[in-house]
């Protein structure tokens, strides 16, 4: 009996050194940076090529997860809602994709501007939303980003301009805005995102050819996650070399589940724009988990195996931590304790999200006009009019 008891005290003591221990690397034994190789860009029309080998920090590395994790949890908990019929409308989720949009923002400023078609989650938290108010915005709430009145497809936020629900729409809009960068002479720029769906938009050429004219400060960005609803690329595009579309702008074909090759990548068609060669076209080779919309259960055109063969293989989320971990820039327990804290931040939202009131009929028609006086609209029929605050 007492050997069994000095066995239990023996292990807890290691036990617990072991736990001294990782709590002193939290501290002082972490690698602080670390170089990686990372895989080159296709290039077109273009010189040079974002480098190969770069750099990562250690706070830059958990800064990263914990969005990447924040967002595929927030995705997650958003399909929850939706299957419980708290969501409505339409919905479309970024899970799979998240290295696109961390990886992007890790590479411009908050004074450049992002405009994206309807999968625009990830881009809402990345631009400066809370998950509060997203998750709030989805289920129709007055705490939404939106004031709950533009749902899953048209959020927004400053020098983030949606969310828009009609395929490609959002492309000239975004050129229109490097048009007003270059105008004021800020050396601010445009990220335009669409996807390889409406990369067969004729809108999307006629912008090409513009913002080649004017040499406008934008990046336009394809993300190609294979299949445009229901259609593979191969089957929608005589060409699926999307990042050489441009004809007369340069381009990149991008890794886009990594995000270091995202950021790199970003940051070089930054660098283009902001001296003075005009627009550049990334081509950001990504896959969604989830269906095209929640209407679609997404394995009707692909295998669950393929999928699966993603998820094991190219996760985005999986390669960063492989990276931190491999690379001892941090421990499998500091992982595992923002994981804890992105999973409370998110039942927090979504508590939040089903509990505050949804806006009432009388603001239905607010916000249509920014710092002008407050003005009627008519309502659904001559006779009924509505009034209208800024």
């Amino acid at each position: 009996m007492l050997t069994n008891i000095s066995n239990v005290l023996r292990a807890c003591a290691q036990r617990n050194g072991a736990a001294a221990v990782v709590s002193a690397r939290t501290y002082s034994d972490f690698t602080t940076q670390a170089t990686f190789e990372i895989k080159k860009c296709d290039v077109f029309k273009l010189d040079e090529a974002p480098a190969t080998q770069v750099v990562m920090t250690r706070d830059e590395g958990l800064q990263y997860y914990r969005t990447m994790q924040t967002m595929r949890r927030m995705e997650l908990k958003a399909d929850q809602l939706y299957k419980q019929k708290i969501i409505r409308g339409f919905c479309h989720l970024y899970d799979g994709q998240e290295a696109c949009a961390v990886g992007i923002e890790a590479s411009i400023n908050l004074n450049d501007h992002l405009i994206t078609a309807y999968r625009a989650h990830g881009y809402t938290l990345t631009r400066g939303g809370t998950v509060k108010e997203i998750m709030a915005e989805l289920t129709g709430r007055r705490g939404g980003i939106a004031k709950g009145k533009g749902g899953s497809m048209h959020m927004y936020c400053k020098n983030f301009y949606g969310g828009n629900g009609i395929v490609g729409a959002q492309v000239p809009l975004g050129a229109g805005v490097a048009l007003a960068c270059k105008y004021k002479g800020t050396n601010e720029l445009c990220v335009c995102l669409y996807g390889d769906g409406a990369a067969n938009q004729g809108q999307i050429f006629e912008t090409y050819n513009m913002a080649a004219l004017w040499k406008l400060p934008v990046i336009f960005i394809c993300e190609n996650n294979r299949y445009g609803m229901g259609t593979s690329v191969e089957r929608a595009a005589a060409s699926t070399d999307y990042f050489k579309r441009g004809e007369f702008i340069p381009g990149l074909r991008v890794d886009g589940m990594d995000i270091l090759c995202v950021r790199e990548a970003t940051r070089f068609a930054a660098d283009h724009c902001r001296s003075g060669k005009g627009p550049i076209l990334m081509e950001l080779q990504t896959y969604r988990y989830h269906g095209h919309s929640m209407s679609d259960p997404g394995v009707s055109y692909r295998t669950r195996e393929e999928i699966q063969e993603v998820r094991s293989k190219s996760d985005p989320i999986s390669l960063l931590k492989d990276r931190l971990l491999s690379n001892n820039m941090a421990s499998v327990e500091e992982l595992k304790e923002i994981d804890v804290e992105v999973r409370k931040e998110i039942e927090d939202a979504a508590q939040f999200a089903t509990t505050d009131p949804e806006p009432p009929l009388d603001e239905l028609c607010n916000h249509i006009f920014s710092n002008s006086p407050p003005v009627e609209v008519r309502g659904t029929n001559p006779w009924t009019k509505l009034k209208s605050l800024s």
